[in-house]
């Protein structure tokens, strides 16, 4: 009876076909928005991640030896997990754009008391950036934004191979372009600042034609209802405006992995 007599080559070859993958989609889904957050435990997003990594493994590039306990399989385990962590974080720079539009949309219309705990983050942010954040939540999975993702994710490993250094030749050509987020909430509320300048203008002007008239009493209530307007107003192109940033961000994606 003979047995079969496997080396340690063909083991940490087989090994490494799935653990380095594994490391690179986990930081993903750990970091990404929507899998990413709190509201889904980190268990899910465990087997979420072993089930992926099971299904692109077969058609992945050969993948280094990777040899217990050495410096050097540790230090392609933490490029994985950077590779990751940067390719969730690209993401998340599109959801803060409108979670910061939300922030000054609410300070100009005086609602930046009205705050909630976000329960994805944690922190407390106003309400009208939570009600922008699930909007582009539905939104980015309605379109499939999430399957972008994953496309891109298993692109990457042959794009950006294990072990190899293009990720730190192509770092600082991307950080250059993550500076987008502020450029990008200032566009998403341009119009909404601009019409309660306006009214913050005309309130201005109706303090100085009547000096007696108290504009605290007056100006806050009409200057929210205004501003509840107007964000009610600016709703109906949030289509037009969420689909060039999420071009913006999806294509950012790719130019970090080098995907087509």
């Amino acid at each position: 009876m003979s047995m079969l007599a496997l080396t340690d080559t063909q083991i940490s070859s087989w090994v490494a076909a799935f653990i380095l993958p594994l490391f690179r989609v986990t930081a993903v889904l750990m970091s990404m928005p929507v899998f990413g957050t709190t509201l889904v435990p980190r268990r899910v997003r465990l087997y979420f991640a072993l089930a992926i990594t099971v299904v692109i493994a077969p058609g992945l590039p050969p993948m280094p030896p990777v040899h217990a306990l050495d410096l050097s399989a540790l230090m392609l385990v933490a490029e994985q997990i950077l590779i990751g962590v940067l390719m969730g974080f690209s993401l998340q720079l599109f959801f803060q754009a409108f979670v910061v539009a939300g922030q000054i949309i609410s300070v100009q219309m005086g609602m930046a008391f009205a705050s909630m705990i976000d329960p994805t983050n944690g922190v407390n942010t106003a309400v009208i950036g939570q009600f922008l954040t699930m909007l582009v939540t539905l939104l980015f999975l309605a379109m499939n934004g999430h399957l972008v993702v994953f496309e891109v994710l298993t692109e990457s490993f042959t794009t950006m191979p294990v072990g190899s250094a293009l990720l730190v030749n192509h770092f600082w050509e991307i950080a250059g372009k993550l500076g987008w987020v502020l450029g990008a909430a200032m566009v998403l509320v341009l119009p909404a600042i601009t019409a309660l300048l306006v009214v913050n203008i005309a309130f201005g002007v109706m303090t100085r034609a009547a000096p007696q008239l108290n504009i605290f009493s007056i100006g806050f209530p009409l200057t929210l209802v205004l501003g509840m307007v107007i964000f009610w107003i600016s709703m109906g192109d949030i289509l037009n405006q969420y689909q060039p940033l999420a071009t913006e961000a999806l294509q950012l994606l790719r130019d970090m992995a080098q995907a087509r």
